[in-house]
């Protein structure tokens, strides 16, 4: 298996303050990862430096070695693809043409979608139970319709790494869950990488987690490697009891309340 994406010595600063400290990181197809740790741990900034939103001083992400600095935006767009954490649209388009619109990584200036295009959208709203809503407005949704919309936007950028950021917050329970799956159920030819809140969602889907604590990669590996009592107590200040859920066979915290 190619190392797909590697974070090599990343630091980021905003300032004077350290946000990220010395990561090191490879993520390879095939594989479902996660990225947890506590509110202001430098989780999201972890997001937006690989995504290219946010630069880091030296040279520090690569895609298939090459430098992420040194790839245009529309090239990039074709190679990764991101659902962000705040989502704010303001103009009346529809939902079709909202994700009609991750087609434009592919066209040239002033070329217009094709049928092929609209069958790439009409497939990806569905697995994202977004195709109901093609002909409402885009302003006319709630958040956690929007999240899947973004979300089908994104699926029709037809990338190789895919970038999630806090996916689930605006999302029912049952939605977190068939959200999560969809990405789960295409790792196999994807590097799939999720900023997640809840740890045992992080838990059940994730094939190895991150653990970031106050801009350093504080532990890495299986949800079994990963989530312990331990690295609970010591990251997120909170002492939990760990199980194993009896469906998925991985990890399950309860919160100890005296």
């Amino acid at each position: 298996m190619s190392e797909e994406v590697k974070v090599q010595n990343l630091n980021f600063s905003y300032g004077k303050k350290i946000i990220l400290n010395d990561i090191n990181l490879s993520f390879t197809k095939g594989n479902f990862y996660s990225v947890i740790g506590p509110n202001g741990s430098g989780k999201s900034t972890f997001i937006k430096t690989i995504s290219k939103i946010l630069a880091p001083k030296d040279k520090s992400v690569f895609i298939n070695g090459m430098d992420i600095s040194t790839i245009n935006n529309k090239k990039l767009a074709q190679m990764m693809s991101v659902i962000p954490q705040d989502i704010l649209i303001e103009y009346d388009f529809t939902v079709f043409d909202i994700v009609m619109m991750g087609r434009s990584a592919y066209k040239r200036r002033f070329e217009d979608f094709n049928k092929e295009d609209e069958k790439i959208v009409e497939k990806y709203m569905k697995a994202t139970n977004t195709w109901y809503l093609k002909d409402k407005l885009i302003t006319e949704l709630s958040g956690g319709e929007t999240q899947r919309v973004i979300a089908a936007r994104a699926l029709t950028q037809e990338t190789d790494i895919i970038l999630l950021d806090e996916p689930t917050s605006h999302l029912d329970i049952q939605y977190q869950v068939e959200f999560l799956k969809i990405f789960k159920d295409l790792r196999m030819d994807k590097v799939i990488i999720a900023v997640l809140h809840d740890l045992n969602l992080a838990s059940i889907f994730s094939d190895e987690i991150i653990l970031i604590n106050k801009g350093e990669v504080v532990s890495k590996g299986t949800p079994w490697q990963v989530i312990s009592k331990e690295n609970i107590r010591d990251v997120y200040n909170l002492s939990v009891e760990v199980f194993e859920n009896p469906i998925s066979k991985c990890p399950y915290i309860i919160p100890r309340v005296e």
